[in-house]
């Protein structure tokens, strides 16, 4: 494949105006249209963060596209997220073919539409100002090092190939590579930028930024374990399993699933532990930073609506995933609003929610 890879961006240097205006396009309407959550919190931040923040994203949300696209057989989506990795990296490698190759197998036109626009995000990235260049390239390392660790840990296609993580410290692996390195990045970014979080530690406030990642991650893993079941992924760690009695396989039958409820509630404990540290992250910020606090705020309160949801089903390894409704998150962005500015009222805020998870799973 080397010897095909090609690149123009390097020697493309892109009219200012002209990136001004595609860079609005991007964190705009496409930001919106492949990640509605997400965008909620982007477009509170101030533009210098907004910026490398929502590129970032894009880039990722490419390369999982690309990853999952299951009409490309295996051996050439890992070779073209070994292609985006270089490009993300600034080395020679040629983006738009991957898209050319991946963006017709989109069911979906967000998903098609940001893969022809691979090439204009990678120009905007290098656009960048250098330190806010090689962060982001630093996040998409990692985050692209963990779809291949995926890639190659689970190499069927649905439940007839299915295989499983073995340990939890796999597990908090995964986590860290697809997540938790986000909240060192967005930390990093954000004492880059802003001057008001001079005197955070910052070695302590990246160490909570990665559990910050981490607990989104648990959250999304416990949600969609029946998708991930039927595409040949188990993320329940099978030494776990194991000590119930069950296999993978045995996920795949309601009753084995309702069996796996202990190993729930112990992933919800570890989930909520680093909801704990997502809090403190977000409690550190200073008042006056009210859209860095929003943007953590409001991840963390739908995240954890999501796990109450999650803990509230009788066998929710066996059910359609839960999705918390539109009118309860624009009731969470609401209530936040008036509360981001106090402690004492967030403190509580992430404490309600514990104690409601708490009293689902011993319903």
């Amino acid at each position: 494949m080397e010897s095909r890879v090609v690149i123009l961006a390097r020697s493309w240097e892109p009219n200012p105006f002209d990136l001004l205006t595609t860079t609005d396009e991007l964190l705009g309407d496409l930001l919106r249209q492949v990640s509605r959550s997400f965008y909620l919190s982007l477009t509170i931040l101030a533009r210098p963060l907004r910026e490398p923040v929502g590129l970032a994203y894009l880039l990722a949300r490419a390369a999982d596209t690309v990853a999952d696209t299951r009409l490309v057989a295996r051996p050439q989506r890992i070779d073209h997220l070994q292609a985006l990795r270089r490009a993300y990296a600034g080395q020679p490698a040629d983006a738009g073919a991957v898209a050319r190759a991946c963006a017709p197998h989109q069911a979906h036109a967000a998903e098609r539409r940001l893969l022809e626009r691979v090439d204009a995000v990678l120009a905007a990235v290098a656009a960048l100002p250098e330190g806010d260049r090689e962060r982001v390239r630093a996040v998409l390392a990692t985050i692209t090092e963990g779809m291949l660790f995926d890639l190659a840990r689970f190499p069927g296609e649905d439940a007839s190939g299915l295989a499983a993580l073995e340990t939890l410290d796999d597990l908090d692996r995964y986590t860290y590579l697809v997540a938790g390195c986000v909240g060192e990045f967005w930390t990093d970014l954000h004492l880059a930028h802003r001057p008001r979080l001079a005197g955070w530690d910052a070695a302590a406030m990246r160490a909570m930024g990665v559990r910050f990642g981490k607990a989104l991650q648990m959250t999304n893993v416990l949600r969609d374990v029946p998708s991930d079941l039927a595409h040949g992924r188990c993320y329940l760690p099978a030494r776990e399993l194991a000590g119930l009695g069950l296999g993978p396989a045995d996920l795949l039958e309601p009753a084995g699933a309702a069996r796996a409820r202990p190993l729930l509630h112990r992933l919800l404990g570890l989930a909520l532990d680093h909801y704990e540290a997502a809090w403190r992250y977000t409690l550190a910020i200073p008042r006056r930073e009210w859209r860095m606090r929003l943007a953590c705020t409001w991840p963390l309160l739908i995240g954890q609506a999501t796990l109450e949801a999650l803990a509230a089903q009788r066998n929710p390894f066996a059910s359609a995933p839960v999705k918390v409704a539109r009118a309860d998150v624009r009731a969470i962005l609401a209530g936040s609003t008036l509360t981001v500015w106090s402690n004492r009222a967030l403190a509580s805020a992430g404490a309600r929610w514990r104690a409601r998870i708490g009293r689902r799973l011993l319903a």
